[in-house]
């Protein structure tokens, strides 16, 4: 029973990507793709999110110069704060703690509001006035999670690097023109690369597996928090595998 439980599910899914896909594909002819429905997915998913992520951001910058005072000699002084920076902020930090927010806000917000467009008949309304639920709910989304997810990413990196720099400059006097001076000469093109992909291949998968666990939904309200659960715990799960993959590809062919 399970095992056809799975089996169906899986088969829902990758049929679910394909009509996404497809909506994809026909992006600029597709007139049901609404525009205000992207402006306001991300000003829900990014500007709204702008004042937490700041805080997480300088404090994570700042974390990472503490506690690397502690390890390491002149640390504040030295190319290693910018190395630390670039490796563990750039690469990682920025995107899986952007990716973590987004989820616990948006992911949970699109599962959730789906999930009722469902109950309430919603869908069955738009399908009636042959309109695409999947590129007026779904792709619209979808693309405004994953602008967001960009903005908020590339956010977080400037943050994070000027509150390690004002953390540093509490144990040496170091200039701002020569710790940026420093730090761009220890980051490299493939660490900007990997800061650009993640982000938006983080936006999709949360957006995509959100959307479907909302449309999942079938009959009862009371489906509508088990999915959005799923949505969350799945959404991290595969976000933390395709980061272990990215990272892979790009040690292993930089």
């Amino acid at each position: 029973m399970n095992q056809s439980i799975r089996k169906k599910s899986f088969t829902d899914f990758f049929l679910f990507l394909e009509e996404v896909f497809s909506s994809l594909r026909h992006l600029r002819k597709n007139s049901h793709i609404s525009s205000l429905v992207i402006l306001r997915q991300i000003l829900f998913t990014g500007y709204e999110a702008l004042l937490l992520m700041s805080f997480i951001a300088m404090g994570i910058g700042g974390l990472i110069i503490l506690q690397g005072n502690k390890l390491l000699t002149n640390f504040g002084q030295g190319i290693w704060v910018h190395v630390i920076l670039v490796t563990v902020v750039v690469n990682e930090l920025s995107s899986i703690l952007t990716a973590l927010v987004v989820i616990a806000r948006s992911g949970t917000a699109i599962s959730t509001e789906l999930g009722n467009m469902v109950v309430n008949r919603e869908i069955d309304l738009l399908k009636s006035f042959g309109v695409s639920p999947i590129s007026y709910l779904v792709v619209s989304r979808l693309i405004g999670v994953m602008t967001a997810m960009l903005v908020l990413s590339i956010y977080f990196n400037i943050v994070a690097v000027v509150g390690g720099w004002f953390f540093s400059s509490l144990f040496s006097q170091l200039e701002f023109r020569a710790f940026m001076k420093d730090f761009l000469s220890v980051l490299k093109l493939s660490d900007v690369f990997m800061s650009l992909i993640k982000p938006l291949i983080f936006g999709f998968i949360i957006a995509l597996v959100s959307s479907f666990q909302g449309m999942q939904v079938y009959k009862a309200s009371t489906e509508v928090p088990q999915r959005t659960i799923k949505a969350v715990v799945n959404s991290i799960f595969y976000i933390v595998v395709v980061d272990i993959l990215i990272t892979w590809l790009f040690r292993f062919f930089g």
